[in-house]
């Protein structure tokens, strides 16, 4: 078995190296500012209109209206706070969900402390907005609704289309966070009501550092990064070159493997859940079992702490990441994982494993016998295990 079975990739990918070839002479050879005016900066115009026409492919967008950011988080927070400020005279109430990134749930509350108001829609049992709750939470004064494509934690594609829908209906604007699903799943804002979205590069084999918003034409919304006319004149500061090469180099070979991506991924997945779910006892899956992302795999474990699950994980070779947020230092477990209703204990024995089209059918197989054991072991010295064996 190889030293390391990475299954973390909702964290990050590896950049491929299609894409790292694409970037390398941006570094050292077309290394021109792309806002000089000398021909030599020419080159890096052309690189950056490549990209953002690659992007706009794979979205069913407009080059024009892809706008590169620093990332996913970046793209969140302009979204959220530049559409308050260009709305406000509307109103100042925004719709999302409570299982929302950080980069979303910590932005609208920024503007709680600012006088705007937010609602946050529960979830069910399996992480899915609920579509009446919606509908009745959209008021006169309602400007914005910013609800993700698809869970970072537990992987529930929401519906979007219906979301979008009830948007239109009512003269509202809707963002998605995209960023767990652009180039996973397809997404064409040409088929949805979509008017702004997120994506970042290094979830799907580009560059760190690099993500884009898309904002449909005709949206008004202010610069969010002040201080230059990049981006046209919405986002200032020098381009990222090699990253916006990066990234749009990572978008178009993704949209060339999509299928071949997903049937692999969902297969491995299905069947990686199907073994722990018949072989290891008091193990429940988070999510919803179908409409969820093709490479994502979350399952709480009764009567264990996800952590140590982690860290002996790590000891046979294993990378993965745990619903709860201990590493942060907080003693609270996810928030997502609250919101679907689980309870404390249970949501800190969880475990998040997000595969690649690279992962095989045996690194499942020897995931699974590591997790038994691990989980056994675990147990065994767990006083909730021993007492919950004792009174059944």
């Amino acid at each position: 078995m190889n030293e390391l079975i990475y299954l973390d990739n909702a964290a990050t990918t590896k950049t491929s190296q299609p894409v790292v070839e694409a970037m390398l002479p941006y570094f050292s050879q077309y290394y021109g500012n792309p806002s000089s005016v000398y021909s030599f900066s020419g080159f890096g115009k052309e690189a950056i209109a490549k990209a953002r026409g690659q992007i706009a492919h794979v979205l069913g967008a407009n080059p024009e209206e892809i706008y590169f950011t620093a990332g996913g988080s970046e793209a969140d927070n302009w979204a959220i706070i530049a559409t308050a400020e260009a709305y406000q005279d509307k109103g100042k109430h925004i719709i999302t969900s409570k299982i929302e990134h950080h980069a979303v749930l910590h932005t609208c509350q920024y503007l709680e402390k600012r006088g705007f108001e937010v609602t946050y829609l529960d979830v069910d049992e399996n992480g899915t907005v609920d579509l009446e709750q919606l509908k009745e939470s959209v008021r006169p004064d309602t400007i914005l609704i910013t609800i993700m494509f698809a869970n970072n934690e537990i992987g529930t594609i929401q519906p979007v289309k219906e979301i979008g829908e009830i948007a239109r209906e009512h003269g509202v604007l809707f963002h998605t966070d995209a960023v767990q699903a652009f180039c996973h799943i397809p997404i064409r804002v040409d088929e949805l009501p979509i008017d702004m979205l997120s994506a970042s590069g290094h979830k799907f084999n580009g560059p760190k550092g690099i993500g884009f918003l898309y904002i449909r034409k005709g949206i008004k919304t202010k610069s969010f990064i002040h201080g230059g006319a990049q981006e046209r004149k919405r986002r200032a500061g020098t381009e990222n070159l090699p990253g916006i090469v990066g990234i749009g180099k990572a978008a178009e070979l993704a949209e060339e493997t999509l299928k071949e991506r997903q049937d692999k991924e969902t297969g491995l997945r299905d069947y990686l859940i199907d073994r722990i779910m018949e072989e290891v006892p008091y193990v429940r899956l988070n999510g919803h079992r179908t409409n969820r992302l093709p490479n994502n795999v979350n399952l709480a474990f009764q009567f264990i702490e996800g952590e140590s699950l982690l860290i002996m994980l790590d000891m046979a070779g294993i990378c993965g990441s745990s619903g709860s947020a201990c590493t942060s230092g907080s003693l609270d477990p996810s928030h997502v994982l609250l919101a679907i209703g689980l309870p404390h204990e249970i949501a800190h024995g969880s475990l998040r494993l997000t595969l690649s089209e690279e992962n095989t059918k045996e690194e499942m197989d020897y995931v699974v016998e590591k997790i038994k054991g691990i989980v056994k072991r675990l147990r065994d010295m767990s006083p909730l295990y021993e007492d919950y064996l004792k009174s059944h």
